[in-house]
């Protein structure tokens, strides 16, 4: 089934734009049955699950970390993570940088940004965003490498657009307010019931997990 899942995704999905495959509370024997069919890039939520995978399966894996992401669990995740996606706070991104300075590593984010009117989210608003890349000095080892978004839970399909409209706008114009941001050109949006919209708005990568592993195995 996985093998299935991901072929048919690799047919629609444009050249250039990356697919995670979201691999949280899925086994071993999951991500090894995609990765036999070519898939590197895995996407994990929970920072034990996450060290635990990273350390275990093959090393060239790219492990994006993609779940809220609490100060004290640093140590599980930064070591192996390829990108962290979801910075949701400046109090994360100042402790990501400490780290960073003490391990002598640069860590790739994406800025997580919160639209809608889903108050559960996390995440910065566009002002916020465009305010913090005013001061990215203040972070010397952080690479900032883009934004990363979702939708509004919602079936209605033009509210979804709005919501991936008003993500693509913000990541355009902090690309242009900051053309020396180099390397701030990933664009994460959209997930299984959604991606096909997020590709209409330019997203650079689709994280996907349902579609591909089906429900949750534990």
């Amino acid at each position: 089934m996985i093998a299935f899942n991901l072929e048919s995704i690799y047919k629609e999905l444009p050249s250039g734009v990356k697919l995670v495959a979201v691999s949280k509370f899925h086994p071993f024997e999951a991500i090894l049955e995609a990765y036999s069919e070519g898939q590197r890039a895995f996407g994990e939520s929970r920072p034990q699950e996450f060290a635990s995978k990273a350390v275990q399966l093959p090393q060239d894996i790219e492990w994006h970390f993609i779940g809220h992401l609490q100060t004290n669990k640093l140590k599980l995740v930064l070591p192996y993570a390829s990108i962290v996606e979801s910075i949701d706070t400046e109090h994360l991104l100042e402790a990501v940088n400490a780290w960073g300075l003490k391990n002598d590593k640069v860590i790739p984010v994406l800025l997580e940004v919160h639209i809608g009117a889903e108050e559960t989210k996390q995440g910065f608003t566009p002002s916020e965003v465009l305010e913090l890349l005013k001061r990215t000095g203040e972070f010397p080892f952080i690479r900032f490498r883009g934004l990363m978004g979702m939708a509004s839970h919602t079936d209605n399909e033009q509210a979804i657009r709005e919501d991936f409209a008003c993500i693509k706008s913000l990541f355009d114009e902090c690309r242009r307010q900051h053309p020396e941001l180099e390397g701030f050109d990933q664009l994460s949006i959209g997930m299984s019931d959604d991606w096909r919209i997020a590709v209409d708005y330019g997203c650079t990568e689709v994280r996907i997990g349902t579609a591909i592993f089906g429900n949750r195995q534990y």
